[in-house]
């Protein structure tokens, strides 16, 4: 979740100075910052299960599954935290620092009420800007969805999966996720 900071603009290279000498985790884009804030039950529960399914599916694979805390540059100029990365052959950086991605293939996004519209729009636009991904999975809190967006043919083509029955097929890293993986143990009441 995001918070946004009254701060002055920033240069990327101070936004990372900052970033890699602070505790908490922050946002950039062209020269504002937004403070990552707690996140609520179910979208821990949601994220854990995620990484859990990936990484199992993922064992063996010449991919590497991070958490939020890898960051996460664009061409576009966005360095932002997913909940969920991977990248498939050698992990690219942008310095030797080896902190902030720059080559994922799929990267996953839980959705708040306080970032979902972000999350949905700016964010995504940065994202489409990185040539090595082929997968953006939106995923509800609230119910049991998730939005997949693919490169395919030279276009961002839109699954929408949902209810019980559901199964997210990701074809660029040879995994498949159920829903009901995805969202085991998640209280859709505590989402309200």
């Amino acid at each position: 979740m995001h918070m946004a900071l009254p701060n002055p603009s920033l240069s990327p290279a101070e936004y990372l100075r900052r970033e890699r000498a602070g505790e908490a985790k922050h946002e950039y884009d062209a020269g504002e910052i937004w403070a990552m804030v707690g996140a609520s039950l179910n979208h821990n529960l949601i994220a854990g299960s995620l990484f859990a399914a990936l990484y199992g599916q993922l064992r063996g694979k010449p991919c590497h599954i991070f958490p939020s805390d890898m960051r996460l540059k664009t061409p576009s100029g966005l360095y932002a935290y997913p909940d969920i990365s991977v990248v498939c052959g050698e992990a690219q950086f942008e310095d030797s620092h080896q902190d902030t991605l720059l080559n994922p293939v799929v990267l996953v996004e839980v959705l708040s009420p306080p970032t979902e519209r972000y999350d949905r729009g700016r964010k995504f636009q940065h994202y489409r800007t990185l040539p090595t991904l082929r997968d953006v999975l939106l995923v509800a809190q609230d119910s049991p969805r998730v939005e997949q967006y693919s490169w395919q043919a030279g276009r961002w083509t839109l699954m929408d999966v949902g209810g019980n029955d559901g199964v997210v097929q990701m074809d660029s890293i040879g995994c498949v996720l159920p829903l009901t993986a995805i969202y085991e143990q998640v209280n859709f009441d505590d989402a309200r």
